[in-house]
């Protein structure tokens, strides 16, 4: 009995180690398709982005005064932007427009004809049906940044830096965090002009190793958006978070009347950072959006900046004409009468924290100014 106890554990354990590399198998097989993916969505995303670049800007050389480009792309931003939803900013197409400028070459046209010489025939066919503009094109050497990198770069105003900066971030592969801390602290630069090149690196190595993450492909906003998907990112406060969704009707009557729900973690981009507005609420009656930050600690300065930003950027860019300014609310687990006294909070007629708001604001208080 004991040697058959002993060839069961054995053929147990055999089982248990085969286990395990199936699991192991199996999560590289994962990994590596969704890597895969990756690469073929950010290359579509690159290609994409290189043609509104290449199209916009024979657009705005068809007549060469400022304003007129100006205008061109305000419209055209506009338009896109109520079509497809976020992504088409005026940042962001001046940035489509960078990137084919400073990358020219970066595809060929699979005819082999030069796309700066056949551009108008491309797009007249795209036009007609005929031809898919992304098929009729193939990157010259294989895309080995994001998107987002190419973004990144652009920030470099320094045409050999962003060389050295594409280059750099492909062969050490640096992900988006790493490249927009060595952009800003200008890194390049530093390193040029420094005696001891190894210090710096080892400074740079040292400082940008928490910001390493092997799965930041998966979560980059910008590949969510444009496969049409809410960025799925881990919320800070998600457990309030969720529990207000969960309890929705009574949070809005709570709030007063006239609330509709808008939207839960509604993502902004500025140049160099994303961020997150916790809930997006707009009320009929005083006829403006309403953005709601949860914090689960103290009211703190920076809460309110943040704050402060989210506001102004939501008037900016998704603000429709004729509706009043946003209005934003820090519901804290505790507020401090120093913070909102001295900060913002205390002249600014758009930004309130939980304690201090007893009532919704009214009209008047909202009115444009």
């Amino acid at each position: 009995m004991a040697n058959k106890d002993i060839i069961l554990q054995q053929g147990q354990t055999s089982a248990i180690l085969s286990q395990g590399v199936l699991y192991n198998d199996a999560c590289s097989i994962i990994e590596q398709a969704q890597a895969s993916a990756y690469r073929s969505v950010n290359e579509t995303i690159i290609k994409r982005n290189w043609l509104l670049g290449l199209r916009i800007q024979h657009e705005v050389l068809k007549d060469q005064r400022a304003e007129y480009g100006e205008q061109v792309i305000k419209i055209l931003s506009k338009s896109l932007t109520a079509k497809y939803g976020s992504g088409f900013t005026k940042t962001n197409l001046y940035n489509f427009i960078g990137f084919y400028q400073n990358w020219p070459e970066i595809f060929h046209a699979v005819s082999g004809k030069s796309i700066e010489g056949d551009s108008a025939n491309i797009f007249h066919a795209v036009s007609g049906k005929s031809v898919n503009v992304i098929d009729a094109i193939r990157p010259n050497t294989p895309i080995r940044l994001s998107w987002t990198h190419y973004r990144i770069i652009l920030q470099e105003q320094n045409a050999d830096a962003r060389t050295w900066y594409e280059n750099e971030a492909a062969t050490e592969m640096w992900n988006t965090r790493t490249l927009q801390r060595n952009v800003s602290s200008q890194y390049y630069h530093r390193l040029l002009q420094s005696q001891d090149k190894a210090l710096v690196r080892n400074e740079m190595k040292a400082l940008t190793a928490p910001l390493q993450d092997k799965l930041e492909y998966l979560k980059n906003p910008v590949v969510a958006e444009f496969l049409g998907f809410k960025n799925n990112t881990n919320y800070s406060e998600s457990n309030l978070e969720q529990s207000i969704i969960d309890h929705l009707i009574p949070f809005l009557m709570e709030l007063g009347k006239g609330f509709a729900f808008v939207d839960r973690q509604k993502h902004i981009h500025t140049e160099k950072e994303d961020y997150y507005i916790d809930l997006v609420f707009y009320n009929y009656h005083l006829r403006c959006f309403v953005l709601i930050d949860l914090k689960t600690t103290k009211l703190r300065y920076q809460d309110v900046g943040q704050m402060d930003m989210y506001v102004k950027m939501y008037d900016d860019f998704m603000r429709p004409e004729g509706h009043n300014p946003t209005i934003g609310i820090l519901l804290c687990a505790d507020t401090d009468e120093d913070v909102a006294h001295y900060s913002v909070l205390n002249s600014n007629d758009q930004l309130f924290a939980a304690k201090y708001l007893t009532y919704m604001p009214t009209q008047e208080n909202c009115a444009v100014r």
